[in-house]
């Protein structure tokens, strides 16, 4: 962070008020200085998380984001860390959430709440497609935009692929009370995307009713009447709407309404459109609504190394290692890491090129370049090196590592 003009900064964005607050950090509005787009930018305290022991939460979401791209899931567009944050560069939304939005009506007109659940279901059927469960839907994690338009958020608890044990079923536990699913309660291992359609069951009947289908402050009843479908549907609902709830909140995961017969259902399709998702390129939109940054697919204007960062490394791998966002750091074993489309014999081309005009001088070995800096004197007698640092081509993913 640095400041300027009075104001803070991060990189390119400036800084503005503080948008909410949680447990590990803070959400704060920013402004891309060269074009004027607000974001909403997440800053993590990085030993609070370690603390909490939710650093794998943490990574969960940041890969996940990274593979969505969908016009009703917030857009994670670059994530940064410094010694003590990590900052998520997010779409701002700027409608608050569904629940607001909900509580302000007490209920939704049928017409504007299948609307709001046909762009949920594209959004969560989006997700599933790509391996994805969020396990935590509810109106609070809903945000909507200044059209009208919902997004789907924080997907903390979120599951992937490798989630799932050698059944092919999801075992944790997670998920708010009165959305979670029957199966998730008892801890027999359960379908994400079924598990995550009845959340969104739930989110429809408090849509259209303005009330909780299953609610008790004590939990265990409240567990009990989930586990039995113990609900009511009112009457004054159109026949449409009660035979879909009825259909969705289907205790039985098995016979429960899935996607592809959510869509066959007359009520559903009702004036659906349904959404178009992003193309997988357009990956670093941070400009305004007619403008994109530079792609990276081809060599760059200019011969520079960009910094990799989290959302570049999570496209080069599916294996994504995001631990040195949370290990504490040992200067002993410091590392920087480098992107560049460049071929290796260029980068280390230029590397030697620079290092020597700077007084440096380069050994290279087996894809190893070695910049040592000497120095003679009283103390240092036979010039034994006192800095050295090292740099290795991790060729398979056109990653460059600088270790000191």
């Amino acid at each position: 962070m640095a400041a300027s003009e009075g104001a803070m900064r991060m990189g390119k964005y400036e800084m503005g008020r503080t948008l909410g607050e949680g447990h590990f950090g803070k959400v704060r509005l920013a402004r891309h200085a060269d074009t004027g787009r607000a974001f909403a930018i997440k800053i993590l305290d990085r030993q609070r998380i370690l603390a909490m022991k939710i650093d794998e939460q943490i990574k969960t979401e940041i890969a996940t984001l990274k593979l969505l791209k969908h016009p009703n899931v917030v857009r994670l567009y670059e994530v940064a860390a410094s010694k003590t944050k990590i900052y998520m560069v997010l779409e701002y939304v700027n409608g608050g959430e569904l629940f607001e939005k909900i509580a302000l009506k007490g209920k939704l007109p049928e017409k504007e709440g299948r609307k709001l659940f046909q762009q949920l279901m594209d959004a969560v059927s989006y997700c599933h497609e790509r391996g994805v469960y969020h396990r935590d839907l509810k109106p609070e994690n809903v945000l909507v935009d200044a059209k009208g338009n919902i997004k789907v958020s924080d997907f903390g608890l979120s599951a992937l692929p490798q989630h799932q044990r050698k059944d092919g079923l999801l075992h944790t536990t997670c998920g708010s009370p009165n959305y979670i699913a029957p199966e998730v309660l008892l801890n027999k291992g359960y379908d994400g995307s079924m598990s995550d359609v009845w959340s969104c069951g739930v989110i429809l009947y408090v849509m259209l009713t303005g009330n909780l289908p299953f609610d008790d402050e004590n939990m265990v009843v409240l567990y009990q009447k989930i586990l039995k479908g113990d609900y009511r549907i009112p009457k004054w609902l159109s026949p449409g709407a009660q035979d879909i709830l009825r259909k969705l909140l289907d205790p039985n995961p098995i016979t429960r309404l899935g996607m592809d017969g959510l869509r066959e259902h007359d009520w559903f399709n009702q004036s659906y459109t349904p959404a178009v998702p992003f193309d997988d390129d357009d990956d670093n939109y941070v400009g305004d609504d007619n403008s994109h940054m530079t792609k990276h697919n081809g060599i760059p204007d200019n011969p520079a190394i960009n910094q990799m960062n989290a959302f570049q490394l999570i496209g080069m791998s599916s294996c994504l290692d995001l631990s040195g966002f949370f290990e504490k750091e040992d200067v002993s074993e410091r590392k920087t890491r480098f992107a560049s489309n460049y071929p290796p014999t260029y980068l280390f081309e230029k590397i030697e090129s620079n290092v020597i005009n700077m007084g440096f001088q380069v050994q290279k070995n087996n894809g190893k370049l070695k910049v040592i800096q000497e120095r003679k004197g009283p103390t240092n007698p036979r010039g034994h090196g006192s800095l050295l640092i090292s740099a290795e081509c991790l060729r398979s993913m056109n990653l460059f590592m600088l270790l000191s």
